[in-house]
């Protein structure tokens, strides 16, 4: 074989490897959005104090919700708190909902987990 011909063969293996871990890396990805994840860190420092040690683990904390729970569960679990402090029917719906109870469970669990990983 010759140095092209070995050449041509590293350059191929090295195109596939660097498709093959972008498309890993496109799996690990999550489309939270920075604003999302920025709100939640806000909410999770007003509730544990602003300190750095704060920010570090209200950061850690929505990583793991993230990880555990797709944003569209997040934002529907999200509305689903929002929306049951509507008084009357409407908030009724939420309270009620067995589809709203589920995804609100369902970001109840990632977040107590993010609690034992994180703080």
């Amino acid at each position: 074989m010759t140095l092209v011909g070995s050449m041509r063969r590293m350059v191929a293996a090295l195109a596939v490897l660097t498709a093959t871990a972008a498309m890993a890396r496109g799996d690990d990805l999550n489309d939270y959005p920075t604003s999302v994840r920025a709100e939640y860190v806000f909410g999770c420092l007003k509730a544990n104090g602003e300190t750095r040690q704060s920010i570090e683990q209200c950061s850690c904390s929505i990583d793991v919700v993230a990880s555990l729970i797709p944003y569209d569960r997040y934002v529907t679990a999200e509305t689903v708190l929002s929306m049951a402090q509507v008084r009357g029917n409407l908030g009724s719906q939420f309270r009620t909902s067995e589809q709203a109870s589920s995804a609100l469970n369902d970001l109840r669990r990632a977040q107590a987990e993010a609690e034992v990983r994180c703080f």
